[in-house]
């Protein structure tokens, strides 16, 4: 029976220290959590074979309208993208400048219509916004006369996250990369 109340006394003061060690842990990191995104990939489509194909931009720059915001700024050999929605409406323009510095005029504009969920996290992180991408569109407004460079939009997934799934495809006008040999 001694022995009994022995092993007893060891399991209740072993499961005690276990659930003290495992309570004072900060588990919940926040920051794994993160800002979720809309995560782009580029595309083109071979006119000739009608296969789909990696594309990949020279340069871009890309702003948010309504905000001073730079997201990209004159970023080399782009061909994916990780872009931010706003919190605090339930659209985000995005505006891609191809050339800033010498077509200034030669942009892109894309709208994303998203709805905006807050839910409670923890008591450490506070809320946290979840966002769903109703929409996605291009186009120039007030630049009829300039070609967009963009084909079409696909959205494949509709959730923005934090783990890299992709949101948007961009597909850009076919242009022939061969190089010219003089």
């Amino acid at each position: 029976m001694k022995n009994l109340i022995r092993i007893f006394l060891l399991l209740i003061i072993a499961g005690g220290a276990i659930s003290i060690y495992s309570s004072c842990s900060d588990e919940n990191d926040c920051s794994l959590a993160g800002r979720p995104m809309m995560y782009c990939t580029l595309y083109t489509i071979n006119p000739d074979t009608r296969e789909m194909q990696n594309d990949t931009l020279d340069s871009l720059t890309i702003t948010a309208a309504g905000t001073d915001s730079i997201i990209l700024n004159n970023e080399k050999k782009v061909h994916t993208l990780m872009l931010p929605l706003r919190y605090t409406n339930d659209s985000t323009i995005f505006i891609f400048h191809y050339d800033p510095k010498r077509q200034p005029k030669n942009v892109d504009t894309i709208y994303i219509v998203q709805q905006n969920t807050p839910y409670f996290q923890s008591m450490e992180c506070g809320y946290m916004m979840k966002q769903n991408i109703l929409s996605a569109k291009f186009g120039k407004p007030g630049r009829p006369s300039q070609p967009d460079r963009i084909d079409s939009l696909y959205l494949r997934n509709k959730e923005a996250n934090t783990n890299e799934i992709q949101n948007l495809q961009i597909f850009y006008k076919y242009r022939d990369r061969t190089p010219t040999i003089e």
